[in-house]
Order: C-alpha cells, then sequence, then structure tokens
C-alpha cells in the first residue's frame, strides 16, 4: 500500500521538470490517494516504479510493474540493497547509496529528500547491453542514532533524455567538425590552470595557429577540400603535442594548442615546431593532396595575462603579427605589439575582412542610375558591403584603404563580381557596374579568372560593366589598354570613373575604348552655386559627347542640378535623388530598389 500510494503522489504531483518534479511529489504532504483509475497502469505508462529500502536488512522491495519498467532487469535479483548496488555502471558519477550516506539532511521526522542520476549495466547472462540510466528521487528517514534506516522513492528510465543532454554538452564543448574542444572549453582550461595556488603553478602556452590564405583555398579547391584540411590539420596537431595538451577549434581557420608546464622558449621551440610538420607533407582531400602552411601567434601565462580573455586577446595580436609581410612565421607575445594602435587597427580589419570572405558575409548594396530624360532606372551601380559578425554593416570606405595594403582588395573584387554575376544571371532585364581596383587591373590572373567567370554565368556580360577610376591609367596605361581589349572582347563595358580627378590627357582617352565616363561627385555636389565647378563640368562633358561617350554624373541630389545637367546633354543621372545604395534581396529575385517613374 505504502509502494501504491507514493507513485500516486508522484504522478498527482505532475512530470512537467522531471527531476524536481519527482523531488516535489515526494515532499508533498502525505494525504489518501484520490479515487479515480488504475494509478498502477497511469505510474507503469510514465515509466515510474516505486520501491522501499529498508537499510538496516537491506531489504529492497519493488512496486507491482517492476517487469514493465525495469524490463532487462526483470529476472535479475534485484531483492537487496547490495544487488541493486551490483548493477551500477562505471560511468555513474553518483548512485542511490550515496545520496542517502553522504546527504547533509537531518530527518525532523518528516524524512529528507535525496535525488540521483546513475547508470545500471544490463547483467552478462542476459546477453548485456547497453546502460540504462536512472532517474531516482525518494525519502529518507533516520533511525533512532539519527542515520538512515529506511528509504522509499521511485525510479524511472531515462536513457533516451540522458543521451540527448549528454549530445547538446558535447556539441556545446567539442567542435563538431574536427572533434576539436570548443573555446569555451579551452577557456575553463586555462582558468582552472590560473587558479592553481602561486607556489606550485606552472607556466603553460597558448599557441594560436592559423592556417594561411584559406579563402584561396576554397576557392581554389572548394570548401568541401577546405573543410578536410582544416580537419587534417587538427588530427595533425593532436599528434604532435603530449597526452596532457590540448587541442582547441578556436576559430575558423584558427586553432589553439594549450601546452602545460611550458615556458617561453619552449613555446618558441614547440610553436616552430608546429609550423614544419604543418609543412612538411601535404593534405589529402578528395581532389588530391594540397600543400598549406601556417602561422602562429603565442602567448606565455601567467606572465602575458592573469585571465582567458586577455590571454585570447594577447594571442591574436602575436597571431596578426605574425601574418604581417615578412614577418616571422612565429611571433610570440610582447608589449611592444600593442603599442600601434593604428596598426593592430588595420590588422583587425584585415582579419575581419579575411572572416567575412571565409564566411560569406561579403554582400551587395545597390544604386540606380537612371536615364536622363526619363527618370527610368537603366543600370545598378553594385557596392561592396561587409557584414561583421554582429551583423553590423562596414561600407567600402572604412575598409578598402587597409584591404589595398594588405592585399585583400583583389579577393573582395572577385566576390562582389562573382555575386553580380549571380544577380545578373537571376534576373535577365537587370544591367549592373561594379568597381576594380589598381590592385585588381594589375594582376596577372585576372583576366583568365574574368574569362572563366562569365563562361560559368554564361550570356550576361553584355550586361555588366566594370568602372576603372580615372587615376588607374597613370600608374600603367599601357597594361590598362590591354585590359579593356581583352574583356571588351568578352561583351563587358567599360566606365571611367571619378572622370575629371586625374585628368587624362585628351589623347590617352581616344585611345582607351571605354563605353561611359562618370563625372566624379566632388565637381557635381556644388554645380548650381560654384561658377568654376560649372564651367568645368561643361568641359568635361563636350569633351566626352564629342569622342562619343555616354555621360553619367554621380552625386545628382536636387533638381535643380539635375535639369542644368540634361541641358547639356548628360546622359545619366546617380544620386539620392533618385535613389539611395540599398541591400539587395535574394539573389533569386528581381531588383526592385529605387525606381523613379
Amino acid at each position: 500500500m505504502q509502494l501504491r500510494h507514493l507513485a500516486d503522489k508522484a504522478v498527482s504531483t505532475g512530470l512537467q521538470e522531471p527531476a524536481s518534479s519527482l523531488s516535489a511529489a515526494l515532499a508533498a504532504p502525505e494525504q489518501q490517494p484520490p479515487a479515480g483509475p488504475d494509478l498502477r497502469s497511469v505510474t507503469a505508462s510514465i515509466g515510474m516504479l516505486a520501491y522501499e529500502w529498508d537499510i538496516a536488512t537491506d531489504r529492497l522491495s519493488w512496486g507491482e510493474n517492476l517487469r514493465e519498467v525495469l524490463a532487462t532487469f526483470a529476472d535479475v535479483d534485484l531483492s537487496t540493497g547490495r544487488a541493486y548496488g551490483e548493477r551500477l555502471g562505471a560511468q555513474s558519477a553518483t548512485s542511490r547509496f550515496d545520496a542517502i550516506v553522504t546527504s547533509a539532511g537531518r530527518d525532523d521526522g518528516h524524512g529528507v529528500l535525496y535525488n540521483a542520476i546513475y547508470a545500471l549495466a544490463p547483467p552478462r547472462e542476459t546477453g548485456g547491453g547497453s546502460l540504462v540510466w536512472i532517474e531516482d528521487c525518494g525519502k529518507w528517514f533516520a533511525g533512532r542514532d539519527g542515520r538512515p534506516s529506511r528509504a522509499h522513492g521511485v525510479v524511472r528510465v531515462i536513457t533516451e533524455r540522458h543521451e540527448m543532454e549528454r549530445r547538446l554538452t558535447r556539441s556545446a564543448q567539442f567542435d563538431a567538425l574536427t572533434g576539436a574542444m570548443s573555446r569555451a572549453l579551452l577557456a575553463e582550461h586555462s582558468l582552472r590552470l590560473l587558479g592553481q595556488p602561486e607556489k606550485t603553478r606552472k607556466p603553460f602556452t597558448i599557441l594560436l595557429v592559423a592556417l594561411e590564405n584559406l579563402f584561396a583555398l576554397n576557392r581554389t579547391y572548394g570548401y568541401d577540400a577546405g573543410d578536410e584540411i582544416i580537419v587534417g590539420l587538427a588530427t595533425r596537431l593532436r599528434a604532435n603535442v603530449r597526452v596532457n595538451d590540448l587541442v582547441a577549434r578556436y576559430a575558423g581557420n584558427k586553432f589553439a594548442v594549450l601546452l602545460e608546464n611550458c615556458d617561453v622558449e619552449q613555446a618558441k621551440a614547440s610553436g616552430q615546431r608546429l609550423i614544419e610538420v604543418i609543412a612538411h607533407s601535404p593534405f589529402a582531400t578528395e581532389i588530391g593532396v594540397v600543400s598549406v602552411s601556417a602561422r602562429i601567434g603565442a602567448v606565455v601565462a601567467p606572465r602575458d595575462g592573469r585571465s582567458p580573455a586577455v590571454l585570447f586577446q594577447h594571442a591574436e595580436e602575436a597571431l596578426d603579427a605574425a601574418r604581417q609581410r615578412n614577418a616571422q612565421r612565429l611571433v610570440c607575445y610582447a608589449t611592444s605589439l600593442a603599442r600601434d594602435n593604428g596598426r593592430l587597427h588595420a590588422l583587425q580589419i584585415s582579419d575581419s575582412v579575411v572572416s567575412a570572405l571565409n564566411e560569406r558575409r561579403v554582400e551587395l548594396a545597390f544604386q540606380p542610375i537612371v536615364d536622363a530624360q526619363t527618370g527610368d532606372t537603366a543600370f545598378y551601380e553594385a557596392l561592396l558591403r561587409v557584414r561583421l559578425a554582429d551583423g553590423a554593416i562596414v561600407v567600402p570606405g572604412d575598409i578598402l584603404p587597409i584591404a589595398e595594403k594588405s592585399g585583400l582588395v583583389r579577393l573582395l573584387d572577385q566576390r562582389v563580381l562573382e555575386l553580380a554575376l549571380a544577380r545578373l544571371r537571376a534576373d535577365p532585364s537587370l544591367r549592373i557596374s561594379v568597381n576594380a581596383s589598381v590592385a585588381t587591373l594589375h594582376d596577372p590572373e585576372w583576366p583568365d579568372w574574368l574569362a572563366n567567370a562569365t563562361h560559368v554565368y554564361a550570356g550576361v556580360a553584355d550586361r555588366l560593366t566594370i568602372e576603372i577610376t580615372e587615376t588607374t591609367l597613370i600608374d600603367d596605361f599601357d597594361k590598362t589598354r590591354q585590359l579593356i581589349c581583352d574583356c571588351k572582347r568578352l561583351g563587358i563595358k567599360f566606365a571611367m570613373d571619378d572622370f575629371g580627378a586625374g585628368h587624362t590627357s585628351f589623347r590617352n582617352l581616344r585611345l582607351l575604348d571605354f563605353d561611359f565616363v562618370k563625372i566624379d561627385g566632388v565637381f557635381i555636389q556644388n554645380i548650381i552655386k560654384s561658377e568654376d565647378d560649372r564651367f568645368f563640368v561643361r568641359t568635361l562633358t563636350d569633351l566626352a559627347k564629342h569622342l562619343g561617350l555616354k555621360i553619367v554624373a554621380e552625386w545628382v541630389e536636387d533638381e535643380a542640378t539635375a535639369r542644368l545637367l540634361r541641358g547639356w546633354g548628360v546622359d545619366f543621372f546617380q544620386g539620392s535623388l533618385f535613389g539611395s545604395a540599398m541591400m539587395a534581396s535574394a539573389p533569386g529575385e528581381t531588383l526592385d530598389l529605387a525606381r523613379r517613374a
């Protein structure tokens, strides 16, 4: 009757929160069970089994639904606490016995609650099998000596729930792709080492290892091969550190290696050895072997930081220094690295650009260029936007100067062009212009890349215009001229951007086969107020018309300016009067940005 009563109380309390609800059921004041359905079938249906344990005699009594709930153990002797305890799995962190005997509670006559989660191992004589995880809640009651004398409670099987919780815990602690520990778990281990008593604390090192040119590898070999390389790197790192050292997936193409009991000189030797191990032999992928290299930033704790956050920040600064042109592949953190804030800011921007490229956070915004006579959108200029990891949008002016210095601008140009070509293929009525930097124009591989890209996105080249600034022509006129000729053969149009800023000679302008000139907005914005600007712009328009070039006026912001330019024969307007740059819709959708009827 007591077993039935106990189960009835657990059921009536509810099972919405597994551990706490069972405890609440047992804590509820004792009362007569209400009349109703067969409560034995109810407890069995929700997997609950009541028991009583006479601790003094070790006799263990079970409810009548033992066979239904603990089917695996139905034919096993569970009549004593000792016999039940022998079934305890080695993976168990606690047991019913531990929960009762080690309880800090004192019985005031109403019993003391206990709760335990543990595993039971099926007996070998029945064929063995997987562990059965149990949730066990109950109350123990003291004898005359104040020590536990008897207990009663309920158990239920939670194997499925335990496995789900285990998977969730593991996914939070370990990287799904490589199996390496997570950055959060690495921080926990670092905090544990930092918290050791100062007298016995040993220095430890964190090596921040970054693959070089992951974006180029992904572009050349594909993202699947890039993932295989990352997995191979994790495997190689684990194989070349000591048993007690740790390897963690820090972020993207970065791994962190924690070396216990390791000082500065040992850090340098270990880091250099890992660099050589990574570069020594290529990585096997589905498309063949690929050679890669790495750079490392190192910090030694507690010298370089007394918290995981500070250590990670300094490791990133050391890695940024190692990534600089002509720098050593391994750089150990030093206070002097943090002195040049401008350089560090540039390094952080470069790192953000690389991450945005790798994680496909480079996007396009589109500004309409309208027909000067009708106001209808003739085509759009595709403008670079970089979405940071926190969702913030960065415009070109904030990153391009640094991207040009760090050699990343070519990768940005290619990504912009890829997105534009995809948009053109998705919308056959669309025409787009994109910008190309000096570095891209002077890249000897770019014409071939462009030809291949227009082949992949067949039928869109004649709706694409590439804009190059007038100042670019001064750098290498002959090379620019040849490039324009090569691209024109593909059907691509060319526009001279910022016309008027570089003062290109009439002879050079005539020799270059441009389709458009875009008058620099600096001369347009004050044209109503400045007689000098009016004279200069009028001269530029007359020159462009004489050469048969279409004219785009930038920064047209009011109707008076538009009316004046329209009277001079300007063909197209671009500016806030006709629509600001707006982020694109999904690639498969038709653009419907600011249009003027």
